[in-house]
């Protein structure tokens, strides 16, 4: 990579991302937004050699460029193999690599601009007397929720129980839009150690100069102000982190010609909404048992279906009947931008729920992990563009029954409750499209950034800890 200094510019940018797809990708848009939106900042966008590879022929603005570091970290496919080496990896092994590239940079950086996850971009920036901005990935909601289990559970020794929970109720529920028995699932004892690990970003995001959320500022209105009124710090609601034009609709991809045409060729020969599509999301996966029984579950409703999976895409196509497509693939937002397209089975993640909000298509939310429950409760409880698969917290894989009478629920678009839920998606999609559109609150929200960060300071000083009311 050259190190040459860019042409003439007010601030250099430097972006670390935490080295997952759900959070490369996010940070990626957003560095796009803001070269799409000024002149004056240079951006130097670091990955991995392996991440490298994986992204370098993506089309970006002149003025962002890639630097790599070595690979330091587990593949990602790699990462549920062994969670806890990744979490040493990124704390040892990618900090050090880091630190040691800022000092190759040239010109030196003006701004660090990293991922909340990552915990010890401020304690670098701090010692280079740099300015450091945080990026959260998920909701301002779960923000929220992490920041107050923060203060109730504080580290190092974080006695984080259910029976905590319990007592602190009604004060969790009144600050955090989150319920006990979604936080209970976290505090599971199998995810607990990995839940108290991933917490501990909090100290660090409390000292931060700026906080970039990829949220919808007109869906998270109430969470937002909150924030805004808690912290010392600028808060900026900068989503949706996804790729779209200013018409609202998703732009060109990265994705290969051949894999996109494939796809899109089946889905034109459909009939419009009546197509389920399922994704579990990039990372984690469905169980080979509760695969099965929504396998045969699509098989015996007859209903045509794009599972894009991972793994087990070649077992699926046995299983699945030849009503579907299953693929290992798929550019999500333009699938599900296509009028085919009825309903979207999701794990719930931010960012396929930010996805299908931006294009109108209701969620029936299948969450197991983190995050995912405060999604699909905003889904069902707030939003009301979606339905939960389940409320119950049990080891237990949903039975094929089950899954045919949410299908047949779902995909009935004629019915009362299928229109009146196409309906509150629709007027999501506006809401989305609202933030979005020229002089809507994202660009406003950029615009604010970028000022602040050209000037040169902070726009406030660093906080010590959280404010504890």
């Amino acid at each position: 990579m050259s190190m040459e200094a860019p042409p003439c510019f007010k601030g250099h940018v430097v972006a670390l991302p935490f080295p997952t797809t759900g959070h490369v990708n996010p940070m990626m848009n957003l560095c796009k937004f803001l070269a799409s939106r000024t002149a004056d900042v240079f951006i130097t966008f670091v990955v991995t050699e392996e991440w490298l590879r994986g992204i370098e022929s993506y089309p970006k603005p002149h003025t962002i460029r890639f630097a790599t570091i070595p690979n330091v970290v587990p593949s990602e496919s790699k990462i549920l193999d062994d969670m806890l080496l990744f979490s040493r990896s990124i704390m040892t092994g990618m900090r050090a690599a880091f630190e040691q590239l800022l000092d190759r940079l040239e010109p030196p950086p003006t701004v660090l601009l990293s991922d909340v996850e990552l915990k010890w971009p401020t304690a670098v920036a701090s010692q280079r007397d740099i300015p450091v901005a945080l990026l959260w990935t998920m909701s301002a909601s779960f923000f929220c929720t992490y920041r107050q289990l923060d203060i109730l559970a504080p580290a190092p020794d974080r006695r984080l129980t259910v029976d905590l929970l319990d007592e602190q109720a009604d004060y969790i529920q009144g600050t955090a839009s989150s319920q006990p028995i979604h936080l209970r699932k976290l505090v599971h004892e199998r995810d607990l150690e990995l839940f108290k690990r991933a917490l501990d970003c909090m100290p660090a995001a409390a000292k931060t100069d700026y906080l970039l959320i990829n949220t919808i500022q007109e869906l998270e209105a109430e969470q937002i102000n909150y924030l805004k009124a808690k912290f010392n710090f600028r808060v900026y609601p900068i989503g949706p982190a996804i790729p779209f034009t200013e018409l609202g609709s998703p732009s060109d991809s990265s994705a290969t010609a051949t894999e996109l045409d494939h796809i899109l060729k089946w889905l034109d020969s459909q009939p419009n909404m009546s197509v389920l599509y399922i994704s579990m999301g990039s990372l984690f996966s469905m169980s080979r048992p509760q695969a099965e029984e929504l396998a045969s579950a699509l098989k015996t409703s007859g209903v045509r279906f794009l599972w894009a999976c991972r793994s087990d895409a070649e077992w699926l196509k046995e299983k699945c009947g030849d009503k579907g497509l299953v693929v290992p693939w798929c550019d999500q937002l333009k699938v599900l931008w296509h009028s085919s397209i009825a309903a979207f089975w999701s794990h719930g993640g931010w960012n396929s729920t930010v996805e299908a909000c931006f294009a109108g298509v209701p969620i029936l939310g299948f969450p197991f992990f983190l995050d995912q429950f405060s999604n699909c409760r905003q889904i069902v409880e707030g939003w009301k563009n979606g339905w939960k698969v389940s409320d119950e917290i049990s080891e237990e894989y949903l039975r094929k029954e089950k899954i045919l009478e949410l299908i047949k629920m779902m995909m009935d678009v004629e019915s009362e409750e299928g229109k009146e839920i196409r309906d509150k998606a629709r007027q999501v999609k506006i809401l989305c499209g609202r933030s979005t559109a020229k002089g809507g609150s994202l660009e406003k929200n950029l615009y604010a950034f970028v000022e602040d960060i050209v000037g040169g300071s902070p726009a406030s000083v660093r906080a010590n800890h959280w404010p504890t009311s």
